[in-house]
């Protein structure tokens, strides 16, 4: 039996003061104990001097694509789909060396990846998956370019996204299941750099997305919309989906509706600050960038101040993977505060997921996901942004991460 011991260091678990100067025992990949005392434990012990440091939870990013770099549909076309994964394996061990021990993947991971990650194959958040996003005909996961070219990237194991209509959006629906979906993700409007349509376009008509949510409920999975424009957030509000990701265009009257309906926002501030700072972007979408990054960040404060519900989401795989805890200093500035934030991205996000008796929060009887840095995240969130603060990650109580000052 492999243990742990971390001793004199301050724990923070969101919602709840800090515990300072404490002692965490881990055997095998389970938290047995927590203590202001010694622990007493056998010779076989690896004990790593906490230096009165602080730990927290591992994090968790609600809204990932670890398969993508970018979404480039050229590079869709050149390159043999072998290097899509290998590609992917750096994605994984940047995503896990920034902090984040789990990731909900909103498209492009299938089944096999998960079964991989899980097998401890290589370096990796633990994942759940939504295998494919469903899109209508010429919608934001249609890739069909007018020159007759499709780029969408398909291999077994991932259904195609494209469905129309209550029966084939249930056909569909049935398929992402089939594929091993932990959820399922639909485009509920179109995207920011879609080819075929815009962010304030609808998706799908509500009998459409009433048949998705009623055929994922039935087998007890969670659905939730990609929604930019008013008119598609409204809708998703509408039929009862768990969670809005981005509501770049929410406003006041579908946030409070939102609230009462105990619906989530992930808001993914990350995405649109980093395309707004893209100098490569055709003219066209930088100005559209840059508008929406203004009223995307007025709009998730005041979703925020009605008393939504918001949990951490990056969309990298849209952008750059391994910067993730830069949504903290995001989410900090349009209201929450450091705890907040961190509650987001570790407990939020672990009930969210069904996932709360396991991981989200260090305590007694749960899986040992942890991340260790030198200064308090509650004074400086700024601290968790920056990977190369993060000294120490523990994944299912093993090291994956050490930068030798323990």
């Amino acid at each position: 039996m492999s243990q742990i011991l971390i001793n004199n260091i301050n724990l923070i678990n969101p919602n709840i003061d800090i515990l300072n100067n404490c002692n965490i025992l881990i055997k095998d990949n389970i938290i047995k104990e927590i203590s202001k005392t010694k622990i007493n434990t056998s010779d076989n012990v690896k004990i790593i001097e906490g230096n009165d440091n602080y730990i927290l939870p591992g994090f968790i990013d609600m809204h990932n694509h670890i398969m993508a770099n970018g979404f480039d549909k050229v590079d869709y076309m050149k390159n043999p789909l072998a290097m899509h994964f290998y590609n992917a394996l750096d994605n994984m061990r940047l995503t896990l060396e920034s902090g984040v021990t789990t990731i909900r993947d909103c498209g492009l991971a299938d089944y096999g990846v998960k079964i991989a990650s899980n097998n401890k194959l290589f370096p990796s958040p633990k994942l759940q998956i939504s295998v494919t996003a469903l899109s209508i005909t010429g919608g934001h996961y249609d890739h069909y370019y007018n020159s007759g070219f499709d780029m969408e990237l398909l291999y077994p194991g991932m259904p195609k996204a494209i469905c129309d209509g209550v029966e084939g959006v249930l056909k569909k629906t049935r398929e992402i299941i089939r594929a091993r979906a932990d959820f399922i993700k639909v485009m509920a409007t179109g995207g920011i750099i879609s080819d075929n349509d815009s962010p304030d376009v609808p998706q799908f008509n509500k009998k459409e997305l009433k048949t998705i949510l009623f055929e994922a409920k039935n087998k007890g999975l969670k659905v939730s919309a990609h929604a930019h424009g008013l008119s598609g957030i409204n809708n998703a509000i509408a039929v009862g989906m768990d969670s809005i990701e981005h509501g770049t265009f929410i406003d006041k009257s579908s946030a409070i509706k939102m609230k009462e309906k105990d619906i989530d926002l992930v808001p993914t501030l990350l995405v649109i600050d980093t395309l707004n700072k893209c100098s490569s972007l055709e003219k066209e979408k930088k100005l559209q960038v840059k508008e929406l990054a203004k009223v995307h960040k007025e709009n998730i404060s005041l979703a925020y101040d009605v008393g939504v519900n918001i949990l951490l989401g990056t969309d990298s795989g849209v952008i750059s993977h391994g910067n993730n805890l830069k949504e903290l200093e995001l989410l900090t500035n349009v209201g929450l505060d450091e705890n907040e934030a961190i509650s987001s991205g570790t407990i939020g996000a672990a009930n969210f997921m069904n996932l709360a008796d396991k991981i989200g929060s260090i305590k007694n009887g749960k899986i040992a996901d942890m991340i260790l840095v030198n200064d308090n995240p509650l004074d400086n969130i700024k601290v968790l942004t920056n990977p190369d603060n993060i000294n120490l990650i523990l994944q299912d109580g093993d090291i994956v991460k050490n930068l030798d000052v323990y």
